[in-house]
């Protein structure tokens, strides 16, 4: 979501599950979120019922979700850019667009530098070897003092504006069902319904999950949406938004504080090699406003910056030693996410791997390499409530499993851990709401709570270092552990940790004599926090959740002034309990709300006043701060400069395994900035010997590889199965219910056919594309019966920018098979 700038957008919602009732048209696209988030599809339901909303949904297959909306569209898998591209085309040329935001509240007034451009599906500076772009073209023209030239008028033939304009012009209603395979005449309706939405008093919003983040082009395809909404004047107010729905209950509080290869908490980097000391990351991270009078949040990266070395360090992390910043990591590369890591230990490279309730046999790509992976390894550690395949990956299950078990020498340890409900702390859902929930059952036998493990191990390694020594024993041995009791550190603890507290007082910068917090007590948000090593937080956007007012989180109260769907008492949302982010942009230039009925923030002369926090200073005057404040431009991004790796606008790049070449460059193979290893490209397969595409999907009566333990829910949905099209079951010899053999160039699995009038052959241009749609909530381990997951096919390669694995679009083979021989 970078287009909305370099923000919190890795995912999270810009607005929250409730105010989803506030909007007039929803488009689920990249997702199914009646079947996989059916909870919060409440809220479509509630906005269909009192509002009149309309429902359009966007998807290769016909879904629970589709099947109660408004307008359908099919779409061949990973061909969502090129739709995108084309609706902003229709938009632009139908006069759909909402130019006082458009001129204002974006960048499309920017000047771009003269060297760029686009041709050949490729945008200026790609190196071929490399696989990657010089991206210094990718700029504004700066004038004297710094700051980006615009104009205002969008005159100019090279101002972001003009620049989309021609960008887009390609992509045709035409082009879009020659490639995407949805008929004209609906992608048109859906163009009409979508384009009413560029009024103030109209707004639409956008829901969307993994069918959109995991391809090799991901980030842009969420990026195109974004633009689109922005075009229309849809982010920041009541029912509009970009709305990623998070597919696991914590997995957004897991970016949040930094469980990434490449994050520190609250969306900070990890230094990269080159930056060898504080003074050089910080160089990069200055955050200079790009238009005089901007806020460009990010300026104040120091104060979070040396208050987390603080949390992690306390006394250890001086101004001298520059809050310990030698203690950190340094990357050697941009990340090291799961596929890299597992191309390190497949090539010997990893000798132990902790697995914390994760399952990466049934979840990573390319499971045969995954198991030769493992099998590599001198220890794996698995820490989970559950026996999962990856903690017996070196047990033979027949054809489900089929490996030597006796050449496996991989020591396999299982530390039984809690489950959620045996876990008191904090879940944060896709609207950012850090919500607080209490244990409900006692754990069972010998299970733990990760908290008490991780404190155990790393106890005993620090140990080791005070016994003997090390390399470079500082970082752990001076690591601050201030707990009651140092074997468990207590959800409590740990979330005052995040919120953080004044190590010394804090005086008032307006009244140097004003006591504002005293030492030792808790920081009432992240704007108190100070550069100086007299504050800590262990993650700044966090900070508010548990002040001196107490655990915010825990709040019950669901008070909704003018209904709103704000509930700003109802827990704490990041950050600063805001419930739509870029709020500012709810009003216009002056500061009256586009649309008076679903007004959330006004100027009232002096202060901003309304429904939710200010995404503002609250004293910042309209027509000098926009809305976009975590942005150096103040405003939000059509154009995203060298930000992203593979363009600064969203270019159709085709799945690595497409049955269709590139239309406007047919030798690119997939997202040209993608890494990509060796051995994996040796293993994409073509058309010609896959012809079918495939793709990977969630089913309601089961969550992921957990609910096949439960007994009902392997009642429910018992067996392995894959959805074909009765088409492709006639021309293939397939019956309803018979067994199929589906196979890719990296592996074969066995499953049941159903066979449905719920997809049907796309016709691209003059070919036809058959879809076949795989779930992927079985394995050999648990109640349900013993089945696969189309990870046994899917290629190992991800997106450009955050290595997302493309499990939505790849190629297969499907024939006729016998079932597996039952004794």
């Amino acid at each position: 979501m970078s287009s909305l700038g370099p923000t919190f957008g890795r995912g999270a919602m810009t607005n929250s599950w409730t105010d989803i009732k506030n909007t007039d048209l929803v488009i689920v696209m990249g997702g199914n979120a009646a079947e996989a988030h059916p909870c919060g599809f409440k809220w479509v339901t509630v906005a269909k019922a009192n509002r009149g909303a309309k429902l359009i949904v966007v998807d290769p297959r016909f879904t629970r979700t589709a099947s109660v909306s408004d307008y359908y569209a099919p779409i061949r898998p990973g061909s969502d850019i090129v739709w995108l591209m084309g609706m902003i085309r229709w938009m632009i040329a139908n006069d759909k667009v909402q130019w006082e935001y458009v001129k204002n509240y974006t960048n499309a007034a920017f000047i771009v530098k003269e060297e760029f451009g686009w041709s050949d599906g490729l945008f200026s500076g790609y190196d071929a070897e490399k696989r990657d772009f010089d991206r210094s073209s990718w700029d504004y023209e700066l004038d004297e003092e710094g700051f980006a030239r615009v104009d205002m008028t969008l005159g100019h033939p090279r101002c972001v504006w003009n620049l989309l304009k021609k960008h887009v012009d390609a992509y045709t209603p035409e082009l879009v069902e020659q490639v995407c395979g949805t008929p004209k005449e609906r992608y048109l309706r859906i163009a009409e319904m979508i384009g009413e939405c560029s009024s103030p008093t109209k707004t639409m919003t956008s829901m969307y999950a993994l069918g959109w983040t995991q391809h090799s082009k991901g980030a842009q395809n969420i990026r195109g949406m974004a633009m689109l909404q922005l075009i229309l004047g849809n982010i920041g107010v009541r029912g509009g938004g970009m709305n990623a729905l998070r597919g696991h209950s914590n997995i957004q509080g897991l970016t949040d504080i930094g469980l990434m290869s490449n994050l520190l908490p609250g969306y900070m980097n990890i230094p990269l090699e080159r930056e060898t000391d504080y003074a050089t990351y910080m160089a990069s991270r200055a955050n200079k406003p790009l238009r005089p009078g901007q806020t460009s949040y990010w300026q104040n990266t120091p104060k979070f910056m040396v208050s987390l070395m603080k949390a992690l360090w306390g006394d250890h992390a001086t101004a001298e030693n520059d809050w310990a910043y030698d203690y950190l990591p340094k990357l050697d590369v941009a990340n090291y996410d799961v596929l890299r890591m597992f191309e390190m230990m497949n090539n010997g490279e990893v000798n132990l791997y902790f697995c914390q309730g994760f399952n990466p046999l049934l979840s990573f790509p390319n499971r045969n390499k995954t198991t030769a992976a493992l099998s590599k390894l001198k220890l794996l550690v698995v820490m989970d409530p559950l026996e999962t395949e990856t903690a017996r990956f070196w047990q033979n299950h027949g054809r489900n499993n089929d490996v030597d078990t006796a050449s496996i020498q991989t020591e396999v340890l299982e530390l039984p851990t809690t489950c959620f409900a045996e876990d008191e702390g904090a879940l944060v859902n896709s609207g950012r709401w850090m919500q607080w929930h209490w244990a409900g059952a006692t754990p069972p036998g010998e299970a733990k709570h990760d908290t008490w493990i991780m404190a155990q191990i790393f106890k005993r390694v620090r140990e080791l270092y005070r016994q003997e020594g090390g390399a470079y024993a500082d970082p752990i041995l001076n690591l601050s552990w201030d707990y009651a009791d140092e074997d468990e550190p207590t959800p409590q603890e740990l979330a005052r940790e995040m919120n953080g507290r004044a190590l010394q007082d804090l005086y008032d910068p307006a009244d140097p004599t004003k006591v504002i917090v005293a030492k030792g007590q808790q920081l009432l948000n992240f704007s108190q926090m100070r550069d100086d090593g007299s504050t800590m937080s262990g993650c700044w956007i966090y900070s508010g959740s548990w002040n001196e007012n107490g655990n915010n989180m825990a709040r019950r109260d669901n008070f909704d002034p003018d209904d709103t769907g704000a509930y700003l008492n109802w827990t704490f949302a990041w950050p600063l309990n805001r419930r739509i982010i870029y709020n500012r942009a709810s009003a216009d230039l002056h500061g009256k709300p586009w649309d008076e009925t679903r007004k959330l923030l006004e100027w009232d002369g002096t202060k901003w006043t309304g429904y939710d926090v200010p995404d503002v200073a609250p004293t910042a005057k309209p027509e000098e701060v926009m809305p976009f404040i975590m942005n150096p431009e103040g405003t939000s991004r059509l154009f995203t400069r060298g930000l992203m790796r593979d363009g600064p606008f969203p270019t159709h790049m085709e799945p690595f395994e497409s049955p269709i070449a590139n239309v406007f460059n047919k030798d690119l193979r997939g997202n040209p900035a993608s890494r990509v290893f060796e051995d994996d490209f040796a293993q994409f397969g073509t058309s010609d010997e896959f012809p079918f595409v495939a793709t990977s999907y969630r089913l309601t009566e089961h969550f992921h590889f957990w609910t096949k333990h439960n007994k009902i829910n392997a009642a429910l949905q018992p067996e392995f199965f894959v959805e074909i099209s009765e088409e492709l079951a006639a021309e293939k010899g397939i019956t309803k219910g018979g067994w199929v053999r589906v196979w890719s160039k990296r592996g074969e699995v066995w499953a049941k056919a159903l066979v449905t009038k719920r997809i049907k052959p796309l016709k691209c241009g003059d070919k036809l594309v058959h879809v076949i749609g795989i779930p992927l909530h079985w394995g050999f381990t648990g109640a349900a019966r013993k089945g696969f997951g189309p990870n046994t096919l899917t290629p190992s390669v991800g997106d450009a920018n955050v290595e997302t694995p493309e499990f939505k679009a790849f190629l297969v083979n499907i024939e006729p098979s016998e079932g597996e021989n039952v004794s």
